[in-house]
């Protein structure tokens, strides 16, 4: 099982004390960025990205922690912000919370126990957010996706269109460098095939490649990268040769029978995990309907 990476986390003090305090803190738990200011916090962000924490001081000179706060809303909206405070600055603290930039003020002095329970809940908070938002975008592409391989069946005047123009849908929506939807008979690989990118220098062919067999045996998709699967000798050279590091192959079945092969590459480390595979599955159920209305059409 991959060990989780540790959440990000930005704390910001103009005092070198509390700041080196805040990060003996959460170093653990954390991968913790510190700024001195919210000038320097800004600079961390904009290298580093989006972090799922910050902690800032509100009492800093040039920049109070509320207005460096609402300057990080709109790059960075699912972040959880804290505010520690050492008075009550009633109007700025309440202006920002609820206006959304803070998620909860801590009084100085802080109590340690306390506020690790706090940020492990705005932790546990964010990764949620990211969750649905992430759901929710799966199932935005996986809709679309379904809509163009209806769309193909409807429109494709020959195989041909048909699989081209589904290695493109298939190609675009899963960020693959190279997709070859190709046609089989008799349990072999045939000529007719749609490729993406459109290329007249097809840089890469289906006959020699190592899944591909697997998966027309087993009528099972066969998934191969650099780091997760246990490589043979012979998947290693194939590859390198091919500058390939992740390679998907998912046969495309109707009725029992293997109509055609969906392969989908990547020239970088690109992760699957258990519900992509699932929505590919679907999805090829459809592609196979397309597949085998476009073949009718022919005979």
């Amino acid at each position: 099982m991959q060990k989780k990476k540790k959440p990000k986390l930005l704390v910001v003090d103009d005092e070198p004390d509390n700041l080196d305090l805040l990060y003996r803190t959460f170093r653990r738990d954390f991968v913790v960025f510190k700024a001195e200011s919210g000038a320097e916090a800004l600079n961390i962000l904009t290298k580093e990205g989006e972090v799922s924490v910050i902690i800032s001081d509100q009492r800093m000179p040039e920049m109070k922690g509320t207005e460096f706060l609402s300057r990080t809303v709109s790059d960075f909206p699912d972040t959880v912000r804290i505010i520690l405070t050492g008075f009550t600055d009633v109007e700025d603290l309440v202006a920002a919370i609820n206006s959304g930039q803070v998620y909860k003020y801590i009084t100085k002095p802080w109590d340690p126990n306390e506020l690790k329970e706090v940020v492990k809940l705005a932790s546990d908070g964010y990764e949620q957010i990211k969750n649905r938002t992430e759901a929710l975008q799966q199932a935005q592409i996986q809709a679309e996706l379904m809509s163009k391989i209806v769309q193909v069946a409807l429109k494709s005047q020959s195989i041909k269109d048909c699989l081209d123009s589904l290695s493109m849908a298939f190609g675009e929506s899963f960020s693959a460098n190279i997709c070859i939807v190709e046609i089989l008979r008799n349990g072999a690989l045939t000529s007719t095939y749609g490729h993406y990118p459109k290329t007249d220098n097809i840089e890469y062919w289906l006959g020699d490649d190592p899944l591909i067999q697997k998966a027309i045996l087993s009528g099972e998709s066969q998934f191969w990268d650099w780091e997760s699967t246990s490589p043979t000798l012979e998947e290693v050279s194939h590859y390198q040769k091919a500058e390939l590091k992740t390679h998907l192959v998912t046969p495309i079945l109707y009725k029992e029978k293997t109509l055609a092969v969906i392969s989908l590459q990547w020239k970088t480390l690109h992760k699957i995990d258990e519900q992509e595979m699932f929505r590919i599955h679907v999805i090829s159920q459809q592609v196979a309907l397309a597949i085998n209305s476009s073949l009718s059409d022919q005979i």
